[in-house]
């Protein structure tokens, strides 16, 4: 995933002492933005009469920023139906490849030898013995036609195939009233959902793309396809998986991103 494009619609940089600060706190600013909880209430003025804070005073400016976008991220969780299925498209409405994307180049891509690779489990589950892909793939498997949403503005409709998450949860003795799954990356990417979000019907460990093995661009030889979280939730190359009852940080949310990112 490449660098989030910045909207105008809250942020227009203004001379004077301020514009630093702005910039400083530039992608809270533009989440709440993508958001649109709040279209067109956060701006300089609007943020001191909200926090009576100083705005000339930055650490007041990026807790008032933090505290509206955990607010956005609190509402989003409130809301969220584990029922409600989203939208699935037909299959030659199915882009081939699907589009690559990640916080590096293609070219620095290192293909993960499959041949030795292991699921590697932890946290709060029962049998924490690691999965070969043969197992994985012995599993049985659900497809998905559904649409990629990027925060950066873009989507593909994409047909992915795999066990269903909550299945295999299930499966290993995981505890599903933890609070959250996370996903380490070979690549050292990792992300973290909410456990609501991972017993989804539609949330999938995908091993196939438009029925064919995922290829090494592409996160193989697993990751995540979650119907309900923009992309940058769904990590490729996944080489772990634990359970927890403690939020860690994904490589996005410590650059200033929502963590819940729901659709």
């Amino acid at each position: 995933m490449s660098i989030l494009r910045r909207p105008t619609s809250l942020f227009r940089p203004r001379r004077g002492p301020n514009q630093s600060l702005l910039t400083e706190n530039r992608a809270l600013i533009e989440d709440i933005d993508r958001r649109k909880l709040l279209r067109g209430a956060v701006s300089l003025g609007a943020l001191s009469m909200l926090t009576g804070c100083d705005i000339a005073e930055q650490s007041q400016v990026q807790s008032a920023l933090r505290s509206v976008s955990s607010f956005n991220d609190w509402v989003q969780a409130k809301i969220f139906d584990p029922n409600k299925l989203a939208p699935t498209y037909s299959v030659d409405q199915v882009v081939k490849p699907p589009r690559f994307n990640a916080y590096y180049e293609i070219e620095n891509v290192k293909p993960v030898d499959l041949a030795s690779w292991k699921l590697e489990l932890s946290g709060l589950i029962t049998d924490k013995r690691p999965w070969g892909l043969d197992q994985i793939s012995a599993l049985p498997e659900q497809e998905v036609i559904i649409k990629h949403i990027c925060v950066e503005g873009w989507d593909y409709i994409g047909q992915w195939s795999g066990p269903n998450l909550r299945q295999f949860l299930t499966q290993i003795g995981a505890d599903l009233s933890a609070k959250y799954v996370a996903f380490h990356g070979q690549d050292d990417y990792m992300e973290s959902i909410d456990m609501a979000s991972a017993l989804h019907p539609q949330t999938i460990l995908a091993t196939k793309y438009a029925g064919e093995p995922i290829t090494d661009p592409f996160g193989a030889p697993l990751r995540l396809r979650t119907a309900v979280k923009l992309g940058f939730k769904n990590p490729k190359w996944i080489r772990a998986i634990e359970v927890t009852n403690t939020y860690q940080e994904g490589f996005w949310e410590k650059q200033g991103f929502n963590w819940f990112s729901g659709l």
